[in-house]
């Protein structure tokens, strides 16, 4: 007869403590342990099976490399954050808030992986054949030949793997999913954890592609252990707003491909539609300049991407105010800084707001320089003048360091038909950019100086 033992597990680094403490022992993070059942059973050998069979050692310069094939998805922004599409048994974690579309994009992307030949399989935990089915046709998926299976039981989907052999399948989503092996509920750090790694290895063997659907906490981290983002190939973050009709599809690891990958995406009425020229997102249509706005060529992975940074400076009263959205809230208050002591702007009695248009979050520092042209902008109520982009990192000391790739954020720009730019003197073309007037600056006084002299 099984034995039934409590257990507390970490919900960060996934380890186990005999009774609950306050403080993780192993990674040191506080509130984090959470107590779970476990039934000991007589062990299985097959349960903690090899991902490969045994094999002698080898020199790794004698290991035959083959590039690996991979599948499009039909879907053309998403493939583009995959890396090429669907690599053969990898397992992708694709995570996101309730309703911002994960499995409607998934439905999509496999239905066209259905037309296009491949054999897939859907596999709900959440909804039932008849909801998937009533979703599939208001997405004008008629006649969709993508095979459903409604089911929780990680032994039995396993089983059905094995039988049906898809080349692709979805498990939507991994939280729903339990095992028989352990008596904890669907959802427990115990359950996440042994799930995942069973349909990782199942992955492994036998060459299917899986890809998981994962819940996120409050705090918009994905829920479960975190050993789970380790264990899957690629990790995939749905972002957007439910009230706004665009969404951005975000890769954080991926193993056969670049990391920091973005696919832009528009809700309609027909599922989601990938958008070819995402800087018509964040870019507001102003008829004339508008004091406070300065617009930036920021690098989303491989894609260059112009956002317009807007600043608002407002007198504030014994406390002022430094608020941004979509940017380090930090780096805003060393900029501020910066600029009161390097330039003599001062805004120690202000109000800063800063935002960049369209909910995109800016994370790279070459956003330094848009962000300090907008403030001074909104500070003196004049507009910087209309065509103008300007990008670069800006240290303590006042300098102006330069951004990676400034070329190809420069050709992304004049192609755009933008015609003015400040920006580092390192990232100054050796050859003119055609329509494009480039101003290349040391120092963020010569940048102010500079954007005096336009208007």
């Amino acid at each position: 007869m099984a034995k039934e033992k409590n257990v507390y597990s970490c919900t960060e680094c996934g380890g186990t403590s005999s009774k609950w403490l306050g403080k993780c022992p192993a990674c040191g993070a506080w509130n984090t342990l959470i107590e779970t059942v476990i039934a000991s059973t007589l062990p299985n050998k097959n349960r903690f099976a090899a991902l490969t069979k045994g094999a002698e050692i080898t020199a790794l310069g004698d290991i035959e490399a083959t590039s690996m094939a991979r599948t499009p998805t039909g879907l053309e922004e998403l493939d583009r954050v995959l890396g090429g599409g669907m690599v053969e048994g990898g397992v992708v974690l694709i995570g996101g808030d309730p309703g911002i579309g994960k499995s409607t994009l998934l439905l999509q992307a496999l239905d066209a992986l259905q037309r296009s030949g491949q054999n897939t399989l859907y596999v709900t935990g959440e909804e039932s054949g008849a909801q998937v089915a009533l979703r599939a046709r208001r997405l004008g998926l008629d006649n969709s030949q993508v095979k459903v299976l409604a089911e929780i039981q990680l032994e039995k989907i396993l089983a059905t793997l094995a039988a049906a052999r898809p080349d692709i399948a979805v498990i939507d989503s991994i939280q729903t999913v339990y095992s028989e092996q352990l008596t904890s509920a669907p959802g427990s750090v115990a359950q996440v954890r042994e799930c995942a790694a069973h349909l990782t290895r199942a992955a492994k063997a036998s060459g299917v592609c899986i890809v998981l659907v994962g819940h996120v906490t409050k705090e918009g981290a994905l829920a479960g252990p975190r050993v789970l983002e380790h264990m899957v190939d690629t990790v995939l973050y749905f972002e957007g707003d439910t009230h706004s009709s665009f969404r951005l599809v975000r890769a954080i690891k991926n193993r056969f491909g670049a990391v920091n990958e973005i696919g832009v995406f528009a809700m309609t009425e027909r599922g989601l539609k990938g958008v070819s020229n995402p800087s018509a997102i964040f870019l507001s249509q102003h008829e004339e300049p508008v004091s406070g706005s300065c617009v930036m060529v920021t690098l989303e992975g491989t894609r260059p991407m112009l956002v317009e940074i807007q600043a608002l400076v407002d007198s504030g009263g014994p406390s002022p105010r430094r608020l941004s959205v979509g940017l380090d809230k930090d780096r805003l208050a060393m900029l501020l800084a910066v600029l009161h002591r390097h330039a003599g702007v001062a805004c120690m009695d202000q109000d800063v707001f800063v935002n960049a248009v369209g909910g995109v979050r800016i994370s790279e520092p070459a956003a330094d320089l848009a962000v300090m042209l907008a403030i001074t902008s909104s500070l003196r109520g004049k507009p910087l003048p209309k065509g103008f982009i300007a990008f670069g990192e800006v240290g303590l000391a006042g300098e102006v360091r330069p951004a990676p790739r400034g070329q190809e954020r420069l050709k992304e720009a004049a192609k755009l038909g933008f015609s003015s730019a400040v920006v580092p003197k390192a990232n100054a073309p050796r050859k003119p950019i055609e329509g494009l007037t480039i101003h290349a600056v040391d120092r963020v006084e010569q940048a102010l100086d500079v954007v005096r002299g336009l208007t």
